[in-house]
Order: C-alpha cells, then structure tokens, then sequence
C-alpha cells in the first residue's frame, strides 16, 4: 500500500483528497502534518492516520510515508514540491503548480535526480469524461473541430481567502482559468500559437477577477471566460462542422451538474448521451498516481505537461497588457 502523507489541513484536503485516499484501493493516510499540531492530530484521527506533526520538515524527514499531497497555497508549491522531492518523497501537488512556467524547470531536475514522480493535481485529467470527448473528436464523431468554447465561474470576496490575495498566488486565471486550457489541450493534443485577452482586476484585492480569452490553436480557436465574481458556471463546448459535444459538468461533476457528456449531431435532432454515475476523480487521481510511483508506467499528468499549461497562462497575462495577439 502506498502510504500518503499531506502537507497541511487545507478545505480541499480535508474534503476530497483525504476521503478519496482513504477509499483508495491501493493508498492509506500515514500522516498529517500542519504548523498547528493540534489540527494535524484532529485531522489525522479523523482519517486513521497513525502519525501528526507539528511540522512540515518533521513528515518529510520520516520514514512513515511513500509520497506527498501539497494542498498549500499555491505561492508555496514549488518550494514544498521542490523540498519533499529532495528528501525521497513522491509529489502530487495541487494545481496550479507554479506562477510562472519557467519556476518548474528546477523540479524537473531535482525529479530526474532523485528518482521521484512529481505531478500537478490536475483530477480532470484522470476522468473518464475526458477520455470519452477525446475518442470522439478523434474518432471524427463531429468533423472538423472548429471552435472550443468553455466558461469557469464562482462568486468568492471574502478577503480572507487565498484566492483573493494575490502575495499567496491568488486570481481567477491560476486557480480556474487552468481548466479550459488544460482539458482542451488534452482533448485535441494541439498547443496554442497565440492568445488575445481581456482581463479586469479586483482594485481592493489586487487580483484577476475577471479573464476573457480567445486562443489560436491553428486548426481551430478556443475561446473561454473565468471569473471570481460572477454566478456559478462551468461549461465546455467542441463545436465541430458536423456535430457537437457538450460536457456540462466539465471540472467539478457532481457540484454544478451531472457527469454527463452529450454528442449532437449537425441538426440538432439527435442527441447521444454518456454518463458517469459515481466516478470519483480525486479517487481515480489518487490511485493513478500511487501506481505510476511504484513503477506501473502509467500515464499521469507530467511536469512537461505542466510547463506547456502554464505557458499558455503565463501569455494570456501578457496578451491582457495590451490589444492585439501574444505569442505563447
């Protein structure tokens, strides 16, 4: 069994990550660490975890633990990510996992150095729904892919979020906007050549609140909008020349809809409809990551894969300082 350590006692943590490896066929929870030890030893009694710490560094210097779940705030992932690696550790870190792609470039080679898988936690990559709209575009289940249109949205202004500091990595863009270009970049296998933008910010927070994107991929466009401030939404759309599919409940299934994929045909009078009920993809993410770390040579999400997302990111901030298109 691969034995699970988690840096910290984040929401996320405590609410999908922890209960999926507790469920996880081949993971148990080992420990917890967290700068209150207090709330470690509360959070390790809830999941059966044998070990607390009151200290980051103290989990990393055992011997109780495989690999590590880095839910911190995101301004802190690469130097935790870099630190647990360094001391033998396996990494799964949350997304996004860097402000900038070209901070990854140090855990590339302390991965290759050490021996260690390091993966951005990127859940939607290990969902089935993902696989299924790849097949079918693939499969030219709707012609030519001609346009991709998503939207990422949810309402947050408390000010003691870390999602409205911008000093902890804040913004709409690194903790959601990450989603309709990494599952369009997987859907297709395509990279974008250019990006145009529109992108507001929060004058009290200091934070994107607002980005409104469209991407050339060179065979089609994508074309998408994330906020912070706006009503809850989540939607992806590939518009081909003889069909559609729509995914409605893209990122979060199971919280703003069903897994639920619909392939539409040119008229619009046909529809095929394939769901998912009870897919877990934190479960699934966990698993996944736990057998390629003990050698199973499975696919998860690589570093490379992060450094090309993160670029993309990183040139839609550069394409909202100014009109006109940003090269990637």
């Amino acid at each position: 069994m691969f034995r699970w350590g988690v840096l910290s006692t984040a929401k996320i943590a405590r609410e999908q990550v922890l209960p999926a490896i507790a469920d996880a066929d081949n993971g148990v929870v080992a420990a917890i660490a967290s700068r209150d030890a207090g709330k470690a030893r509360a959070l390790a009694d809830r999941f059966g975890a044998p070990h607390a710490f009151g200290s980051y560094e103290e989990l990393l210097a055992s011997d109780v633990v495989d690999g590590v779940y880095i839910p911190l705030p995101t301004s802190q992932h690469v130097e935790w990510a870099a630190k647990a690696a360094q001391a033998g550790k396996h990494v799964l870190v949350e997304k996004p996992l860097a402000l900038k792609a070209e901070d990854i470039a140090p855990l590339i080679e302390i991965r290759d150095r050490k021996k260690v898988l390091i993966s951005e936690a990127f859940m939607v990559f290990y969902h089935p729904q993902w696989r299924k709209v790849r097949e079918l575009t693939a499969d030219g289940a709707i012609g030519r892919l001609r346009h991709v249109q998503g939207a990422f949205s949810y309402f947050n202004v408390d000010p003691g979020n870390m999602r409205n500091q911008p000093d902890l990595g804040g913004g709409a863009l690194l903790d959601i906007g990450v989603y309709p270009t990494v599952t369009t970049r997987l859907v297709t296998g395509k990279e974008p050549l250019r990006i145009q933008a529109r992108i507001e910010w929060d004058r009290g927070f200091g934070t994107d609140i607002y980005s409104s994107v469209k991407a050339d991929f060179g065979d089609f466009e994508l074309s998408f909008y994330c906020s912070t401030q706006m009503a809850l939404r989540q939607s992806m759309v590939f518009h081909g020349e003889t069909g559609l599919i729509e995914v409605h409940a893209p990122f979060n299934a199971g919280d703003y809809d069903h897994h639920r994929v619909e392939l539409h045909n040119q008229k619009r009078n046909e529809a095929t409809v394939f769901r998912f009920p009870g897919t877990r993809q934190y479960r699934l993410q966990v698993e996944a990551f736990a057998r390629a770390a003990q050698g199973s040579g499975e696919p998860v999400f690589t570093l490379e894969n992060s450094v090309l997302n993160q670029q993309m990111i990183d040139a839609i901030f550069r394409a909202g300082e100014h009109d006109g298109w940003e090269q990637v």
